[in-house]
């Protein structure tokens, strides 16, 4: 029998970069003989990414908990009281460790290695002393989010048996706190990898964004900057996401006059991610901050020159002179500029296309997979 594995998470009810990626690993897994379970932190419900039938499911509702009651009592009588809802969230996030450690204490011992999904997780198994030596953080943002109170957590990083970083600077501040620290890339599911090159004939003239439409994602610059671009009658802009600015960036929309030129759908599934992917020849981020862009990876497999801003951290691992512009953060004229160019010369960007989806066979999953195997052995 192969090694038996926890992996914990809030949920894979909806689009997200890390419920896919996990599933994409524990599929991985399963299939090459490890035991995996995944611990989700809410209420049992249906998978929004398939996971293998093989792969057993545990729930813990962190929704349910006293913790989240006093939280909705604060939003409804407490909203005078300044940054309550940031309040609201590490009493949200103590209700969580206290249910996860819970369900710990009752199971630890089934499982060799216990993969931890997110650094508030991570945080709160360094501390403790019954997993933390068997128990691995995998990073999936910027070691810097989260503010003073998890960045000082952080150092009991110490105390894991590993650290895994989605891009090279994560690793090199993580080896400052535990040198079992190391870089492993997001893994591409086997519909992606199987993706065969689409030449610019079977494309249209789009330009791809899939975001949440969150601050941080940084989408109102982004229609800034198609505001400032020439665009081309035959050519438009579609947008693939949801979230908190959702309806202001409609407005924005509208008011910059652009209606005609950028099309917001809002969330989708992910075979209409694909499916987007394959029609569009240039995929845009415009993010803030980062870890591991997988959007990217997976435009360079459906044939897509990429642009994007070189935020901390992850656009950098992945662009290069062969499959797009890396620009530096907040140079919209820059931006604008490598758009144009990529626009208005057709064989530049049939090139880049052509040499991005040769680049992306570097990203494919059998040697991202042998990392994992060497960690958790």
């Amino acid at each position: 029998m192969g090694k038996k594995l926890l992996f914990i998470y809030y949920q894979n009810i909806k689009a997200g970069g890390v419920a896919k990626v996990l599933a994409n690993l524990a599929n991985e897994l399963v299939s090459d003989g490890y035991q995996i379970d995944i611990l989700f932190l809410m209420r049992e419900h249906e998978d929004f990414y398939p996971l293998d039938s093989r792969i057993k499911k545990h729930y813990v509702d962190s929704f349910s908990f006293w913790t989240f009651k006093i939280c909705k009592f604060n939003q409804k009588y407490l909203r005078f009281i300044p940054k309550i809802a940031n309040i609201n969230t590490y009493i949200y996030q103590l209700g969580v460790a206290k249910l996860m450690n819970r369900w710990l204490k009752e199971n630890h011992m089934r499982y060799d290695n216990i993969i931890s999904c997110w650094y508030k997780l991570s945080c709160s198994l360094a501390l403790n002393k019954i997993v933390n030596h068997k128990t691995i953080a995998w990073e999936h943002i910027s070691h810097t989010t989260g503010g003073p109170f998890w960045n000082r957590l952080r150092r009991f990083y110490k105390n894991l048996k590993a650290i895994i970083s989605t891009n090279v600077p994560g690793e090199r501040y993580y080896r400052t706190v535990n040198e079992q620290s190391t870089t492993i890339y997001n893994m591409m599911d086997s519909e992606v990898e199987s993706q065969a090159f689409i030449s610019p004939e079977n494309k249209k003239n789009i330009i791809s964004v899939v975001a949440r439409l969150d601050p941080e994602k940084n989408i109102s610059e982004f229609i800034n900057i198609i505001s400032g671009t020439d665009l081309p009658e035959n050519w438009k802009v579609v947008i693939i996401g949801s979230g908190s600015q959702e309806d202001h960036l409609k407005k924005e929309v509208v008011e910059k006059g652009l209606y005609s030129k950028i099309e917001l759908l809002g969330s989708k599934t992910m075979e209409e991610v694909y499916e987007l992917l394959r029609s569009s020849k240039i995929n845009c981020l415009t993010s803030r901050v980062e870890a591991l862009p997988t959007i990217l990876i997976q435009s360079m497999f459906f044939s897509n020159v990429l642009v994007a801003y070189d935020c901390n951290y992850g656009p950098s691992d992945i662009i290069n002179s062969n499959n797009g512009f890396l620009i530096d953060l907040g140079d919209q004229q820059a931006f604008i500029g490598n758009l144009e160019k990529l626009i208005h010369d057709e064989q530049l960007l049939n090139e880049l296309m052509r040499t991005s989806f040769e680049e992306s066979q570097n990203w494919r999953k059998e040697s991202i997979k042998e990392k994992w195997k060497s960690i958790l052995s």
